[in-house]
Parts: structure tokens; C-alpha cells; sequence
């Protein structure tokens, strides 16, 4: 039987034998040229095989099963036991965070009865923060409070390895040590905010196999696990940051994450609080020019914690223009907007002429972005020389015109845009799934939240002036 062990940087094959290679030489083997989990491994025999422990020789002999463990303990608190049959590929039993020396003399002890080989590891926790996920090609797949096996699961983030390596560096302040694997190596990892491993570093490598060169292309969506996780208008603010597009300098306070930044300074030496749903929300949450506590804006508008996965504080920007941007349901790119700051425009409060320049250099931004993206809808800031990037989301719209969202209706309710956006939230709650439908009166642009609640809730509805 061939089978493929990561010996170096380059994966071998090991020739035709009877002698089959045993997961802990295996493990052994990788920890060559990986960071793994610390780990002892024992024999049915209770003899023990392989070691290695930070702060220990490579094979130190412990003497015991206790005495190893002890050691493991120490070091990381909490261990799992993994066992396995010297003929069959896939584990046997496995005992997840064992805490004490006892424990862990005992149930090795049983498992070696069996005739049982085992891997005392340390744990680590897959919810502290971190993301786990697999490499492969020109492709990074992740998702966070997961193991590896994520990419089997739907709503895992794909992304260009580039783009996925700047993106994890800025949210985590460290590269994922993944860049020295070939192409042509499946790589599953995990990154962790705290140093944990053999070698102490933040990137743990679970499997590395050869899988041979062929080529990878990542399918960028969103929301995914990922942006649900730290905030969706976090996510997409932070990928076009990563894609080189014009985003202001922004602060995440997110709930399970440190504080981390990225974009370009604006100049205006202002701050912005925005609050960042898990999933977007049009209009709902507090967006405010100054500062506020993003702590106690958590507290007091998601005090279940379940709704706003973080706060960004945003640099302003000196407003000349502000707006939106959508792609209409046959394809046409549609840009509104108002002199000075957007508010009462997102809002459908009002709605403004572009001059001409201004309009260019937003459809010349968005086809930067649709360019690496495909469709996608965002809302600007134009300072006077160009645009800035202060929302960024994925796919066209089902507009088309004056048509919000396409489709007939028994009755619509007509909706005078004075009423304001939660009596537009009152009455979608009530119009949805019954047949019915909205006429929007007055002057709102299309791209408002007025017409994402609309979109969103696929509600047919209209403009009418």
C-alpha cells in the first residue's frame, strides 16, 4: 500500500511494505516541519513511542504514562487522549479534555488493554477566538469555532490565499505560518490568538498531504461563518481593504476577538461609531458621528448578545457627496446621492443631483471592485478628490427602475417616506406573506435602507413620486 508521509517541505511516498506507518510516526514525522499539538505517544505495551514537548528534548523519555502526562499538564493545561489500531486509518476512541494525571494514567491504561495505541495531545480550544480551516492551491478556506473538517460544512469563507493571509494578518496581528507548503500540499491548519504548540506559535498544521498541482478558484460570498463573526459590514469593509480598495481608517471592537484595524487615514481627524450587525440590518442600529463607549452601545443594543458582533470606530471622511450604489436586476449600476453627509438620503429622507465628475469616479470605483467581486452594492463618501468605500456588500439587486423589489400583490399599502424607517419596519411585518404589497411616496432614492428593508424582505414594491 503507498501511502504519503510529510517527512520535509516536500511530501514523499513510501515505497510498497507490509509495515504499516502508524499514526504517532506520522505526527512525528510532521512535526519536522510543522507546528503541531504538543503530544506523548504510547504502545499497547504501555512503552511509550514518541515526545514532544516545548521545553523538552525531542523523544524525552518519561519513564510512565504519569510522568508524561504530568508534563503535558503543565504545560497545557488540559489534554486529549486519541486512540488508534496499527491496521485501520481511522481512530478509535477519543477522550477530549482531561485535566488531571489520574485521569489521564487511567484512560490510557484502559485503551491500552484493548490493545490500543495512543496519543496523549494538548487541547486546544477551537472556540477561543481563532479560525481553523484548510490550504490548498492558491486557496484559503476558514471559518471560526471549528475544527479543519469546516470546509465539509456549509458557510465556510473562501478566499484567494493572498487576500486570505493579509485579511487573517490584520484581524489577528500575525501571517498564518502557512506560505512555506507548496501549492500542491492540502494543508489543514488552525490559527489561535494565544501561542500554542510544540514550537509556540499562533499556527497549529493538523495534515499535510500531497496532493499534486491542479488549479483552485475562490468563490468569495458572504455572509459566511466568518462574517457572522465579526460583523458584516466588519467583513466586507475589511475584504475590500484587503483587495487595495479606498476604506477609512477603522477600529473593530468585536465581541470574542481583541481590538484590530485597518484602512487609510481620510484626514478629517473625525470619528464615526457604527454599530455591525451579524448580518446587515438596514437602519436599524446606531450609526453616530463622535464618540460613544462601543462597550455600553453593545450593552444597550444587543444586550442578549446575538444580533451586533461588533463596533467600528471609523475615521470620517470630509464630505462633499455621500451616497449609495446597486446593481439593478439587468445588469445596470445605479449611483445616488446627496451633497454633505448621507444620513437623511440612506434614510429616505431626502434625495440629491450628482455632479457628473462625482458619479464617474463612483462608477469608476465600483468597477474596481466588481472587477475582483463580480456585482456588488455599496454605500460612498466623496470627499471632493475621491470616493471612500463605507459599506461594501455582495450581488446585485431585484431593482429595476422605479420597482424596489419585482412581483404583484393583491393590495399595496401606500408609504409616505415622511413616516420614517421602523413605521416602514411596522408595515413590512405585517404585509409579508400575505399577498400584499408597498408603494413608496416621495422623493428616496432607490439604493436607500428604505429599499434594502424592501429587497431584504422581497416584498413587491415601487417609487412613486
Amino acid at each position: 500500500m503507498r501511502k504519503t508521509v510529510a517527512i520535509s517541505t516536500e511530501t514523499i511516498v513510501e515505497a510498497q511494505s507490509e509495515q504499516p506507518v502508524l499514526k504517532d510516526t506520522v505526527l512525528t514525522r510532521l512535526a519536522e516541519v510543522a507546528n503541531v499539538a504538543q503530544f506523548v505517544s504510547f504502545g499497547p505495551d504501555l512503552k511509550q513511542r514518541y515526545a514532544k514537548i516545548r521545553k523538552y528534548d525531542v523523544d524525552h523519555s518519561f519513564g510512565s504514562v504519569g510522568a508524561a502526562a504530568a508534563a503535558l499538564l503543565k504545560s497545557a493545561g488540559s489534554v486529549n487522549v486519541r486512540s488508534f489500531e496499527p491496521n485501520n486509518a481511522k481512530s478509535r476512541e477519543f477522550i477530549y479534555g482531561l485535566t488531571t494525571e489520574q485521569q489521564v494514567t487511567s484512560e490510557v491504561g484502559r485503551l491500552a488493554s484493548l490493545g490500543l495505541f495512543t496519543i496523549i495531545n494538548e487541547t486546544i480550544d477551537i472556540n477561543d477566538g481563532g479560525v481553523s480551516g484548510v490550504a490548498l492551491g492558491n486557496l484559503v478556506e476558514f471559518a471560526p469555532g471549528d475544527t479543519p473538517r469546516c470546509v465539509e460544512k456549509p458557510g465556510t469563507v473562501s478566499l484567494p490565499e493572498k487576500i486570505a493571509f493579509d485579511l487573517l494578518e490584520k484581524v489577528y496581528g500575525f501571517p498564518p505560518d502557512l506560505s512555506r507548503y507548496s501549492t500542491s500540499e492540502r494543508v489543514e491548519f488552525s490559527l489561535h490568538p494565544i501561542r500554542r504548540g510544540v514550537k509556540h506559535d499562533h499556527t497549529i498544521v493538523w495534515e499535510l498531504e500531497e496532493v499534486g498541482g491542479f488549479e483552485t478558484r475562490a468563490e468569495i460570498f458572504w455572509p459566511n461563518r466568518f462574517s457572522r463573526f465579526i460583523g458584516d459590514k466588519a467583513f466586507g469593509l475589511l475584504l475590500a481593504d484587503a483587495l487595495g480598495l479606498p476604506i477609512p481608517a477603522t477600529k473593530v471592537f468585536a465581541r470574542s476577538l481583541p481590538p484590530f484595524t485597518f484602512g487609510k487615514t481620510t484626514g478629517s481627524g473625525e470619528t464615526w461609531i457604527r454599530t455591525c450587525p451579524v448580518e446587515q440590518d438596514p437602519g436599524r442600529y446606531t450609526t453616530h458621528r463622535g464618540w460613544l463607549d462601543p462597550f455600553e452601545l453593545l450593552a444597550r443594543e444587543d444586550p442578549d448578545g446575538t444580533k451586533i458582533a461588533s463596533v467600528l470606530a471609523q475615521e470620517g471622511v470630509n464630505a462633499e457627496y455621500s451616497g449609495s450604489l446597486i446593481v439593478e436586476q439587468e445588469g445596470e449600476v445605479k449611483v445616488e446621492g446627496v451633497p454633505g453627509y448621507g444620513d437623511d438620503f440612506m434614510l429616505g429622507r431626502t434625495i440629491g443631483l450628482l455632479p457628473k465628475p462625482v458619479k464617474e469616479s463612483v462608477f469608476d470605483l465600483y468597477r474596481e471592485a466588481a472587477e475582483q467581486l463580480g456585482p456588488v452594492r455599496l454605500e460612498w463618501v466623496h470627499d471632493g478628490e475621491k470616493p471612500w468605500i463605507v459599506q461594501l456588500h455582495k450581488g446585485a439587486t431585484a431593482s429595476l427602475g422605479n420597482t424596489i423589489y419585482p412581483g404583484e400583490a393583491l393590495v399595496f399599502h401606500r408609504f409616505d417616506v415622511q413616516e420614517g424607517i421602523e413605521s416602514l419596519r411596522e408595515l413590512i411585518s405585517r404585509v409579508r406573506n400575505v399577498d400584499e404589497g408597498v408603494i413608496i411616496v416621495g422623493e428616496v432614492g432607490i439604493t436607500s435602507h428604505l429599499g434594502d428593508l424592501l429587497r431584504k424582505a422581497k416584498i413587491p414594491s415601487r417609487i412613486e413620486l
